[in-house]
């Protein structure tokens, strides 16, 4: 990397940085009154302590099967290190709280799509679900633009052929990004469409394919159909696709984000998160809940409007973030 690059990336990595810290305003604001009341007037870490940080952890919508867990957590180190001051608990409940996510990280999938080598032989392809409202849409054409401005190849599939809105601001997003889409319109055969654009992929030596899919959890019977349907399509032409299943949730909702989730893991063979919108909430918390109580990676954020905003999920910088003042 030549001193030009490497200043780039430092300003890159700033920027997304601030980006992050800016994002998670809200929550952090809030989750911080929370712990300043927690503490209030109190030196050591006790049972009532415990009791209000359990109440500011399900209030941040961290959940409540995530939040019992990282309070046993900390009990054990209440227990094995006798005294604790509440000075600590910052420190304690970021390194409890990352411990957590641990167990949920992942660099495989599509993060690693930059690290690899062009044209590696057949496309990576990426079915992204999720219901309408959530930005999905917006997701798949951030994410086009994340790979085509590291220099892949994109091809993407409008297969959300249920809403002739999917279809058309997919095809906008194409034009911004400068990557093909592959469209029959509206209410045509969404598997007809992945395969036209796996197929596309595949002759234009794409890096990535990535395909939109209805978003309505009209019965669960038809959506697991349907996305059965375009993955049965899509391995005509690669035996392996999809390669991932990103479920995009707003993560705004708070726990109604993890109800949907819950019906779409159901449904399909959900690989990876998205958690976007966290910009506009104080509801940041969700994103720990979700990946803990899941057991699904959370792969990307999104916390804000710019196309640079849907940023790879880091577990120790959210956390870090999440914590400063």
């Amino acid at each position: 990397m030549g001193l030009f690059d490497f200043f780039k990336k430092d300003k890159e990595n700033k920027e997304q940085q601030q980006a992050l810290d800016e994002g998670l305003q809200k929550t952090k604001t809030s989750f911080f009154d929370q712990l300043s009341k927690a503490v209030a007037g109190r030196s050591t870490v006790d049972e009532a302590v415990l009791d209000d940080l359990e109440t500011m952890l399900v209030h941040a919508d961290v959940g409540i099967d995530t939040t019992v867990k990282v309070i046993e957590r900390i009990e054990k180190r209440v227990a094995r290190d006798k005294y604790v001051s509440t000075g600590d608990l910052d420190r304690i409940l970021r390194e409890e709280i990352v411990g957590l996510l641990d167990a949920n990280s992942s660099a495989t999938g599509s993060r690693a799509i930059l690290d690899r080598p062009d044209s590696p032989g057949q496309p990576f392809v990426i079915m992204v679900v999720g219901v309408n409202g959530v930005g999905k849409t917006t997701t798949i054409g951030k994410l086009a633009h994340r790979f085509h401005s590291a220099g892949k190849k994109v091809v993407l599939g409008a297969a959300d052929t249920f809403r002739a809105a999917a279809v058309d601001q997919l095809i906008i997003w194409g034009e911004r990004v400068g990557v093909p889409v592959i469209s029959h319109g509206m209410n045509t055969d969404p598997a007809a469409v992945a395969f036209d654009a796996v197929q596309k992929g595949v002759a234009m030596g794409a890096d990535v394919v990535i395909i939109d899919t209805a978003g309505r959890l009209h019965n669960k019977v038809n959506l697991m159909n349907e996305l059965s349907k375009i993955k049965r399509v899509m391995q005509k032409v690669i035996p392996d696709a999809p390669h991932e299943v990103l479920l995009v949730l707003d993560g705004s909702t708070g726990q109604n984000a993890y109800l949907q989730a819950q019906e779409f893991t159901k449904a399909t063979d959900v690989s990876a998160l998205a958690i976007t919108k966290l910009d506009g909430t104080a509801k940041g918390g969700v994103v720990i809940g979700i990946s803990a109580q899941l057991q699904v990676p959370v792969r990307y954020i999104g916390v804000g409007e710019k196309m640079t905003d849907l940023q790879l999920f880091d577990r120790t910088t959210f956390v870090n973030s999440l914590f400063k003042k």
